[in-house]
């Protein structure tokens, strides 16, 4: 695994919607979800249509993301590229409907 320099922007947060929060919005189906490790925004893999996830990290510059579907909780950094050890997997907060 290659070196992340971000690893001190990682929170332990509450994951802000039960989906992706964009996707919710605007009626949008999504593949997998994706937990900002910094602010608990969740939003849509690239392979959704949306591709939420990815958007929020150019907006925000938030470099670490969780995969969020249940049992996933890896950790990458959008700005080394390359996959991070998470001090800790965030807890689901209910049931997350599926739209794949």
């Amino acid at each position: 695994m290659s070196a992340c320099t971000h690893e001190g922007t990682i929170r332990t947060v509450t994951p802000r919607t039960l989906g992706c929060e964009e996707c919710l919005e605007t009626g949008l189906e999504w593949f997998h979800l994706r937990l900002c490790r910094e602010c608990g925004h969740v939003g849509c893999c690239d392979q959704s249509i949306g591709k939420h996830a990815t958007a929020h990290f150019h907006q925000t510059r938030h470099p670490i993301i969780e995969g969020y579907d249940p049992s996933e909780g890896w950790g990458w950094c959008f700005i080394d590229e390359t996959m991070v050890d998470l001090p800790n997997q965030t807890p689901q907060r209910g049931p997350i409907p599926r739209y794949y």
